[in-house]
């Protein structure tokens, strides 16, 4: 069985590296007004690389706020005493798979229909 306060304090720990590393991409993003200047072609080289940076920045952040939002709503379950209760059936959620991903809001068996849903979606 899951020890359900253990895997609320891996949570919390989560929580916090999580926020951490979405303020240290902040924190990395260089404002306009620093930008190099310098020949023109230079110029074109830099803004494209600054181009593909930013996408790339805003995927990391994209992924660890999805990551962050998974973590939130299972503190909030744990909180209101739904902790370890899919979402979608309301069943219990394995206890080797809160181990393996305390963020879990769906047992393997909703989990699994959810990503076959997604795969038939992008197929068509």
């Amino acid at each position: 069985m899951a020890d359900f306060a253990e895997l609320y304090e891996r949570l919390k720990e989560e929580r916090v590296q999580l926020n951490d590393e979405l303020e240290q991409i902040e924190a990395k993003i260089r404002p306009i007004n620093e930008r190099r200047e310098g020949s023109p072609f230079g110029k074109r080289e830099e803004e494209a690389t600054e181009a593909f940076e930013l996408e790339r920045r805003l995927a990391l952040e994209k992924r660890l706020m999805d990551a962050l939002a998974e973590v939130e709503h299972a503190l909030e379950k744990y909180e209101a005493g739904s902790y370890g209760i899919c979402d979608r059936c309301g069943q219990p959620i394995e206890p080797a798979r809160l181990e393996a991903l305390p963020q879990a809001s769906l047992c393997l068996d909703c989990k699994a229909s959810q990503m076959k849903n997604a795969r038939s979606r992008l197929e068509r």
